[in-house]
This record gives C-alpha cells, structure tokens and sequence, in this order.
C-alpha cells in the first residue's frame, strides 16, 4: 500500500489547510472514464465571485438553478428549504423534448422548524404533518429548467439516499420520530422509492423492511441487488453500517417493496471504528448480523442486542457508493468528547463482499485544527476528470474540494453566500454533489440559504 499526502495550498483556498492521506487509487475505480484519466493539478486557484455567490476557477461559471422561496413551476407552492442529496439521470427524449436533458432529483432535509416545507401534493404524501421531501427538476441540454415540481412530500429530513439499479432514487429519512412525537401523525426513519417517469411512479409507502434509523446514505451492488446503508445517528452508541438482501434481487422498479433481510457489519474486535487511524487497515472474516428488530418498535436499532461480540459502531457515517467491486462509505468525523472512541477529521472505508475484507483507505484532516475548513468530509461523486468531488460539512468557508488520482487536493467551488452576522459569518454547507449525465456539468446545492448551481466549464482538461 502506498501513502500519499498534500496538503492545500493557502493561495488555493484563502487558507484552508486540508489533508488527505491513504491509497488514493482505490478510489477511482467505479468507471472506465476515472480509470483511465484522473486530473493531475485541478483547475487553478478560485476566482472571487463579483456577485458574491461562489467562486470557481478561471474558466467556470455557474446558473442558480433553483433557490428556497421561490415559486415552484408547477404552480405547487414555494421552493422547499434545506437543499440537500441529490441525483442527476438521463432525461426523456422525444415528445417535443430536446435530446441530452436531465432529470434531477433534490432531497429537503426539513424537520418541523422548516421555513418552506415541501407542498403535500395528493397522491405524492406520506405524513401530512411533516415538511419533508424531494422536488424534481427537469433540464434541458444547455440547463434551463423545464419544469420543477413535488416528487415526494409528507417524508421528514431527507438527507441524502442513492439512485437504484432502475432509475429511481431512493430518498433517506435521517430521522426515527415515531407517530405523536414532535407533531408527526406517522411513523418515520424510512427509505422511500421516488420516481419522475410515468412508468416508474413514485411510491408513498416506505420501505420498512430496509429499516428504521437514522438513514443517511445507500448503495447497490450492481451485480446481486444488495444494498449498502449508512447510519448517521447524532449520540452514542453511534450508527451502523448495514446491507439490506432484496426478497427480489435485481427485481426492478417496485420489487424492494416484497422486503428482505437487514444486516449490521460487525468488525470483529472492534466496536468503534474510530479506534483504527492507519490508512491501509484492513480487517478480514467481516460478519454480518440479523437485525432484531429492524422496525425499532420499541428500541432503536443501535441499542438492540446482536449476541456475543456486540456489533461496530461509528461516528457520522455518511456519504456511501459503488465502485469497482466494493462499496465505499464515509465517517464524516469523530470526537471522543462527543462519544467516540477515538477522534479523527473524516474516513473512507472500502468494503470488499467477495473477500468480507474492510478497509480504511483515506484520513482526512485539516492540518491544524478542527475548527479549519476542510473536515468532516459528506457527498461524494466521480467526477469526469477521474477525481473525486468532495462536499465538505464543517466549520469556517465552505467548499467543494477535488481529489485527482495522483494525490492532489484542490478547492472546486467556495461558497460566499453568508448565513450568519459580519461579526459571526456563517456559510451554507455543500451538499448533493453530482454530475450530469454526459458529464458537462457539476451540479451542487447549497443547504442554506436552499440553492441549486448548474456548474460548467472544462471539466475534461
């Protein structure tokens, strides 16, 4: 195993120290184009934004897409608040629609306290009491927006989630309020099945046999159906790592809803992955454990009892996808003050099925301190240049940060838009990171103020 380091140039990234270190190579294994490319600098330093939006390199520029607040163009309601995970598929053809569109689907991590909530739509509403959701936009090839509308609503803090192996997006739930908890008339802490094409409806009845926690993220195997799903539970003992066996593997739109079985990933001797800190740690004979009660109707999951040995938690575990022959999966960060084991800036795991080999592949950390930018790694996408894009969710300027294959962190995008005071700034985190289709555009949301960039420029130098 190899171990490569950089740190960020200050004239980068107007000072922020970030630090990345591990087999970097693992990671761009998910298509031929990261394979046989994988940018070696970047695109140069940011360019400061005269409007006072975001800054990108020389070269680049962006459309606000979507913002919170606005009216919707189906006539719905508002813009929802709290733009969060998101997923770009190929649009439709035909029918008077130009070729090279784009359908993108954009969670809303509303809770209760929601500014905008998204619009309870017949037909489309789960819980008429949450604020929740996703909207769906369409886009033509050079990104005006076609329509935007409800895909979703009546779903609570929808964080991220992942595309299907049939082009629907499954949307997470990042909650486990239970009906007359905090105002909600239902159960919540699912996955739900969001679809924008009239073949592929969305559905309003979660899939409860893929648990009920504090989803965060999911990934397919693309060759059995099972899926991979992260916990990102906010207090000890902290969330878990899971895979969900389809009833119906590869069984197609709908077939997630004839259940399955869900599984904890026990590490066996390790009940905290935030104990491990080498790059290269791997760790063999992994077990997967029934869950007792995937429902939590009385306990959570993380608390239930998984026999002898206990099962492996982790702070924060987050952004999660496919690639190659393994499933990767992120832990934003650990704090022992918070709970852990162990304290750390941010982890990219790499499980092995085939082999039931885990190992951690990338630690990443600010070269200072915890409080600089360039912690607490969340989204993450290929990106055409082969790299890897980055959203970062912590303290100070947010950005989206790059990673090329050859161990060169740089800064993609900075947000300006201030959320707090001149005398306490604040910035929206990145979130949603994804690219479109034919890979000619980045786009990304800013959580808040809610906002959705179409990003485009030489992606392929």
């Amino acid at each position: 195993m190899t171990t490569r380091r950089q740190v960020l140039a200050r004239s980068g990234a107007l000072g922020a120290g970030i630090a990345f270190s591990g087999a970097l190579s693992e990671l761009f294994t998910g298509t031929a184009a990261a394979q046989g490319t994988g940018g070696r600098s970047g695109y140069g330093p940011l360019v400061e934004d005269p409007d006072g939006v975001l800054d990108l390199p020389k070269g680049f520029s962006y459309k606000i897409l979507s913002r919170e607040g606005d009216d919707l163009r189906s006539g719905e309601g508002k813009v929802p608040s709290h733009c969060d995970g998101m997923a770009a598929f190929a649009g439709p053809t035909g029918h008077g629609h130009r070729t090279g569109s784009t359908w993108l689907v954009r969670n809303h991590e509303n809770r209760m306290d929601a500014e905008h909530r998204v619009p309870a739509v017949d037909g489309l509403t789960y819980d008429p009491a949450a604020l929740g959701g996703c909207t769906v936009l369409e886009l033509d090839r050079h990104n005006e927006v076609r329509q935007e509308r409800v895909g979703i609503a009546g779903t609570s803090t929808n964080c991220a989630g992942g595309h299907s192996l049939w082009d629907t997006w499954l949307t997470c739930e990042e909650t486990e309020f239970k009906a007359g908890e905090e105002g909600y008339t239902k159960d919540h802490g699912f996955i739900f099945e969001v679809g924008f094409r009239n073949d592929r409806p969305t559905s309003t009845e979660p899939l409860k046999a893929m648990g009920r926690f504090q989803h965060e993220a999911i990934a397919f195997d693309p060759r059995n159906g099972v899926v991979y799903e992260t916990e990102d539970a906010f207090e000890k003992p902290f969330g878990l790592f899971y895979r969900f066996l389809p009833e119906k593997p590869l069984g197609g739109y709908g077939s997630l809803h004839a259940g399955g079985k869900l599984q904890a990933m026990r590490v066996p001797g390790v009940p905290d992955l935030s104990v491990v800190q080498e790059p290269g740690t791997s760790f063999e004979g992994i077990e997967w454990i029934d869950v007792p009660d995937p429902l939590a109707k009385e306990t959570a999951i993380r608390f239930q009892d998984f026999g002898k040995g206990g099962i492996t938690h982790a702070q924060k575990l987050e952004g999660c996808y496919w690639g190659g022959k393994s499933v990767y999966f992120v832990s934003s960060y650990a704090k022992s003050e918070e709970g852990s084991k162990a304290d750390h800036y941010g982890q990219i795991w790499r499980y092995d099925p085939k082999h039931k080999k885990l190992t951690l592949v990338i630690v990443f950390g600010p070269d200072t301190d915890l409080n600089l930018p360039g912690e607490e790694p969340d989204n993450i996408c290929l990106a055409p240049s082969g790299g890897l894009m980055v959203c970062e969710d912590g303290e100070g300027a947010q950005h989206v940060f790059g990673l090329t294959k050859e161990g060169a962190v740089y800064p993609m995008a900075r947000g300006r838009q201030n959320i707090g005071t001149p005398e306490e700034p604040a910035w929206g985190e990145f979130a949603g990171v994804t690219f479109s289709p034919d890979n000619q555009t980045m786009y990304v949301n800013c959580y808040d103020p809610g906002t959705t960039f179409a990003v485009t420029g030489p992606w392929q130098h």
